[in-house]
């Protein structure tokens, strides 16, 4: 019997006792169970307010007239009022059994569900700019994303995860520009650089020779628009450099795709999707919904009375241009239910213009589109600011916290051969990073302290990573399979019923953590999870106990910890590892 069975029986045995003895009622119907804030309260809770209108009583005192009426069993062993609500003790033994058989059978895939079964959505994530390396702005952007994505897969969702890179435009061709200047033909093989920093470093030219004087910022802007017009126009010399210039990237690009465990189905190019956006301005303008401008330009206003230019006087397509045609793109293409971009708050009113500006051309589909706005992330001395030079980059936060991993597992195995400890290192590092990025809900900012993340205590990736660890080398020292046949009453303990408790919760919890797209809440549930292993691990020897059932008793209790404990890890995005 699987936990929403058991819950089921107990909902079933509720409603038909309500009917009995108030009457038939819809919101009995409704009625969903909870558990008690303390274990010895009971195993499930039931609140009464929902009924308290409809049968014009107190909550308490409905709850005190269901206690005395439902009627106990050999699985539900006591129904208790408490105020408002009501408590159930299940038979400790079948409860046990009933769920430990449920995790062993199910594996990996406890917790998963077909909720989303038939449906199909569309996440675009991360749409890098090739003219500079990732930073850590992307890295949040790309850990929610993949975090996301694995709890919707988990809910039976189908997931197409889409990259649109912005590879055109007038921010490449600035570096594009001071490439052809002060380059001087070298290359990202010659300089030894990886090739995203490579070009970097020519965006951050281009602004800090701007900078000099007013006359050299206004040639700079001149020399790029007319790079851009040549681009546009297809003239073979600009396009050659452009495409050298961003393999450069895109191959710098691969590399911290593949460190980050970043995933992805599609990816499609501004520089292919801006011809189909300007065909969605010409339809607009042939329905008279966008104006052109005394110079030249196309514009669309807004319910509000702002403008949006859509197309420059010049004729060359802007940012909103592709998203546009990226839109049309994906609709046509993949046919998602949802399409759901993750971007970063400062676009909150990008796309909420993409989508009015797609309304207003007649694409009912736009109510399809939908975007998920995250929090900014913060350095000590304020946000970055790549123009400038003065970003983390991502390759470079993901180095510099690997040597701080490396640190911590020096400090504790100082004998460990390099090249184990420097494999543990990687894999705690990002456990760090994506823990840190992701333990707080998407909106709120954040301000990241590598120091604070790599802690292996406290609430962090590599604390949860050291309790899956720990149920592995139990696991490992008992050199025993455990099963579910086995006599669960004597496991008395608190600490015991309250890591059950945890266990017992998970579906629910990867239920809720998809549905509102928050990481963030298993981010929690897996660090108290945790915390309630290392608490059991402390209090209840496991293979010192006093009896054989009871040292198999508590083994299970540990296996099934142990799949929980590494299937929330994954669903972050963490590798779970058996030694620290």
């Amino acid at each position: 019997m699987s936990i929403e069975d058991i819950k089921n029986l107990i909902l079933s045995r509720t409603r038909e006792t309500i009917r009995e003895n108030f009457g038939h009622s819809e919101l009995a119907e409704k009625l969903v169970l909870t558990f008690p804030p303390d274990v010895s309260f009971g195993d499930f809770a039931l609140e009464c307010f929902p009924l308290a209108k409809e049968f014009k009583k107190p909550p308490a005192e409905i709850a005190e007239e269901l206690a005395l009426k439902i009627k106990p069993s050999e699985i539900i062993k006591n129904i208790q009022a408490d105020g408002p609500y009501l408590n159930f003790k299940i038979s400790k033994d079948f409860l046990f059994k009933e769920v430990l058989r449920e995790i062993f059978e199910k594996g990996e895939n406890f917790g998963n569900s077909e909720i989303g079964k038939n449906s199909l959505f569309l996440l675009e994530y991360l749409s890098p700019n090739t003219n500079k390396p990732l930073h850590l702005g992307h890295i949040r952007n790309g850990v929610l994303a993949m975090a996301i994505s694995n709890l919707l897969e988990a809910q039976g969702y189908k997931i197409i995860k889409a990259n649109l890179v912005n590879d055109r435009g007038i921010h490449i061709c600035q570096s594009t520009l001071a490439w052809q200047k002060w380059g001087g033909g070298e290359t990202p093989r010659s300089s030894g650089v990886k090739g995203d920093h490579f070009v970097g470093r020519f965006y951050v030219r281009y602004h800090s020779e701007a900078g000099k004087s007013p006359e050299i910022k206004e040639q700079l802007e001149k020399e790029t628009r007319q790079m851009l017009q040549k681009w546009e126009a297809g003239d073979k010399e600009i396009i050659e450099l452009w495409q050298t210039m961003n393999q450069w990237v895109e191959q710098g690009f691969e590399e911290t795709y593949k460190e980050l465990g970043l995933k992805f189905d599609v990816f499609d190019y501004e520089s292919e999707t801006y011809k189909l956006g300007k065909k969605i301005v010409e339809i607009g303008i042939q329905k008279g919904v966008f104006k052109k401008t005394e110079d030249g330009a196309f514009i669309a206003e807004l319910t509000n009375g702002q403008k949006i230019t859509l197309i420059r006087s010049d004729g060359t397509s802007v940012y909103i241009t592709q998203d546009l045609g990226a839109a049309k793109l994906r609709i046509e293409r993949h046919r998602p239910d949802r399409l759901i971009y993750v971007s970063a708050v400062e676009q909150d009113f990008h796309f909420k213009t993409l989508f009015e500006i797609l309304e207003m051309v007649g694409f009912q589909w736009a109510k399809k589109l939908n975007h998920l706005s995250y929090g900014l992330v913060n350095l000590p001395e304020g946000k970055m600011k790549s123009r400038e030079g003065k970003v983390v980059d991502a390759d470079d936060l993901i180095s510099a916290i690997k040597d701080l991993a490396l640190e911590e597992i020096l400090k504790r195995h100082s004998d460990l051969e390099k090249s184990e400890a420097l494999e543990r290192a990687k894999k705690i590092g990002l456990a760090a990073i994506k823990f840190y990025l992701l333990r707080v809900k998407p909106v709120q900012e954040i301000n990241f302290n590598p120091k604070e993340s790599i802690s292996f205590d406290g609430f962090t990736g590599p604390y949860c990573q050291y309790a899956y660890g720990r149920a592995a080398n139990i696991l490992k020292k008992a050199n025993k399979e455990v099963g579910a046949e086995i006599d669960f009453s004597v496991l008395n303990k608190k600490e015991e019923l309250i890591l059950f408790r945890h266990l017992i919760q998970f579906p629910e919890k990867i239920r809720l953590a998809a549905k509102e797209f928050n990481p963030a809440a298993i981010s929690e549930y897996l660090f108290e999870t945790a915390k309630a292993f290392n608490h059991f691990y402390t209090f209840c020897p496991v293979l010192a106990g006093e009896t054989e059932n009871l040292i198999e008793a508590r083994l299970a209790l540990v296996r099934a910890a142990s799949i929980i404990l590494k299937k929330s890890l994954n669903l972050l995005g963490i590798e779970a590892l058996k030694a620290m």
